[in-house]
């Protein structure tokens, strides 16, 4: 069984690169939408929250009961971000202007998340409301020129939140916040690679089919064709 990272989708246009980059760091996660989240097995070592179009504010936005909050680390981003402190009684209002582009953190504290991140370090926002003050069990931890709550932790959790998208190349050192939440906070291996995810589905897809016969939709183009007639090679053991 293998460690994973959820990831909650909120119907961000980030959510796929937030998935690329924890594979780039050879951590197995999975996509889910929020409305058909699944049961925290004792393989999933942390929860990512995505970005999202919607507003907290909306009737019927997207939200997600976190009932293993505290038990598991929890990393919104954006609209995650802003949806773990609504839950808690924040305030979360519209942004005088739409905060969209590179930002500075002018403020950051000595926090597991945001190690090796310097002063200064550009990050990139993209969000209509905006966090303006966080219950008193929250802790600001980053802070940019505009954005007061930049990246926040829940006191006594393992449970953070930024306002920022570290998913995107823009933000300079996205990659390496990732890699804290990942590795130091949630503590997965990193031993996870795409090849042995594609040996490990055939041998499973081996096992499931055994002697019965295969069903092969395709488009019809060279490309599928190729694919197609490679991975059923594959299954049968002829290649």
């Amino acid at each position: 069984m293998h460690q994973k990272i959820l990831i909650a989708d909120f119907g961000s246009q980030y959510t796929q690169l937030i998935a690329r980059r924890i594979r780039e760091l050879n951590v197995y996660c999975e996509i889910h939408p929020f409305h058909h989240f699944p049961e925290i097995s004792s393989d999933v070592l942390g929860v990512i929250l995505s970005g999202s179009p919607s507003s907290v504010h909306e009737n019927g936005h997207p939200e997600l009961h976190l009932p293993f909050r505290g038990q598991i680390p929890i990393l919104g981003i954006c609209y995650g971000a802003q949806l773990l402190s609504f839950q808690n009684e924040g305030e979360i209002l519209p942004s005088k202007i739409r905060e969209y582009g590179r930002a500075h953190l002018v403020s950051i504290s000595e926090n597991p998340l945001l190690k090796n991140i310097a002063r200064k370090s550009i990050v990139w926002m993209s969000h209509g409301d905006t966090i303006t003050k966080v219950p008193e069990h929250f802790e600001i931890i980053a802070s940019t020129d505009t954005v007061k709550v930049a990246a926040y932790q829940i006191k006594k959790s393992q449970t953070f939140g930024i306002q920022f998208h570290p998913e995107v190349t823009h933000s300079l050192d996205g990659k390496q916040l990732l890699q804290n939440f990942l590795v130091d906070i949630c503590a997965c291996s990193q031993d996870w690679t795409p090849s042995l995810f594609v040996e490990e589905t055939i041998q499973n897809l081996k096992t499931k089919i055994g002697n019965d016969q295969v069903v092969l939709g395709l488009s019809g183009g060279v490309d599928s064709t190729v694919a197609a007639t490679h991975e059923l090679q594959r299954l049968s053991g002829v290649a």
